[in-house]
C-alpha cells in the first residue's frame, strides 16, 4: 500500500521541480529540455499506472478463478456423496430409501438452478460460491419459481438488490451471531408480491441483537431504493423491498 503512493508522490514532486526549474532558468534550450523531461517523466507515470492496472486485473481474475475451482469441487465433493450413498443403499438392498436421496438430490438441483436463473451474475457467482466464500454462516435459499431480476427490474435496480443482499448477509455475518465461533443458521427467500420484489431473511431466535443488526442494515441502504424493514422480532425476521422498475416487463409482477 505504501508503494502504491510513494510513486505518485515521487513523480509529483519531480514535476515541481522541473517546473521551478523551467520558471527561474530563462534559456530557451534550457526550457526545451525541462519540457522533454516533463514529458518523458508523465509518460513514464502513465506506463506505470498501466502496469498496475493490468497486475491488478490479473491478480483479481486468478482469485476469481481459485472461487470458481474451488466452489466446483466442492460440487463435484457433493455429487460424489450422493452417488456414494446411493449406490450403497443399492448394495444394501434398501430400496425404500432410494426414494429419500433422489427427492433430495433433486430439491438441490432445483434450487441450484433457480439460483442460476436469476439473471445476475453477481448474486449467481456469490450464492453458487457461498459455501466456498462464509464458513461461519449456513445459507439455505428459497427462491420462487421463474425468478429473474433482470425482467423485473431496471439493470441498475438489480444491481442495487444484488449488493443488498450480499451486504445484508454481510451484517447478519458480523452482528447476527452471539460468539464468533458460532455457525449461523440463515433462511433467505426471493419471492414477487404484487408490484415489488421481496427478500426475507430468517435467522434463528435469540441470536444476536436484531436491532444492532437492523440499525446497520439502515445505514447500508440510506440513499438507495431497497428498504429494509422488520417482519417479525420474535421470529428474527428482516425484508428487503425493491419496487419492479422495469417497464418493459412490468406485468411480471402482477
Amino acid at each position: 500500500m505504501k508503494h502504491r503512493f510513494t510513486v505518485p508522490v515521487i513523480v509529483l514532486i519531480i514535476s515541481l521541480v522541473i517546473m521551478g526549474i523551467i520558471y527561474f532558468v530563462q534559456s530557451p534550450l534550457g526550457d526545451l529540455i525541462l519540457c522533454i523531461s516533463m514529458l518523458a517523466v508523465l509518460w513514464g507515470y502513465v506506463r506505470y499506472i498501466q502496469r498496475q492496472a493490468a497486475k491488478e486485473r490479473t491478480t483479481l481474475l486468478e482469485s476469481v478463478q481459485r472461487t470458481a475451482i474451488s466452489t466446483l469441487s466442492h460440487h463435484r465433493h457433493d455429487w460424489m456423496n450422493d452417488l456414494q450413498i446411493l449406490y450403497g443403499y443399492i448394495q444394501l438392498g434398501k430400496i425404500d430409501k432410494l426414494t429419500n436421496c433422489v427427492e433430495r438430490i433433486k430439491e438441490r438441483m432445483a434450487v441450484e438452478s433457480k439460483i442460476s436463473g436469476l439473471g445476475m451474475p453477481s448474486l449467481v457467482f456469490y450464492l453458487q460460491s457461498f459455501r466456498e466464500m462464509n464458513g461461519s454462516v449456513q445459507l439455505e435459499v428459497d427462491i420462487e419459481d421463474d425468478m429473474n431480476l433482470s425482467n423485473l427490474l431496471s439493470k441498475d435496480d438489480a444491481r442495487k438488490l444484488a449488493e443488498a443482499i450480499i451486504e445484508t448477509v454481510r451484517a447478519f455475518q458480523l452482528t447476527g451471531r452471539s460468539s464468533w465461533d458460532e455457525i449461523l443458521q440463515l433462511k433467505m427467500a426471493i419471492y414477487r408480491e404484487n408490484d415489488e420484489v421481496l427478500v426475507r431473511f430468517d435467522r434463528e431466535a435469540g441470536a444476536g441483537n436484531l436491532e444492532t443488526l437492523k440499525q446497520h442494515i439502515d445505514e447500508l441502504m440510506s440513499g438507495k431504493r431497497v428498504t429494509a424493514e422488520q417482519v417479525d422480532p420474535k421470529l428474527s425476521s428482516l425484508r428487503l423491498r425493491m419496487p419492479c422498475g422495469n417497464i418493459n416487463e412490468v406485468n411480471e409482477c402482477l
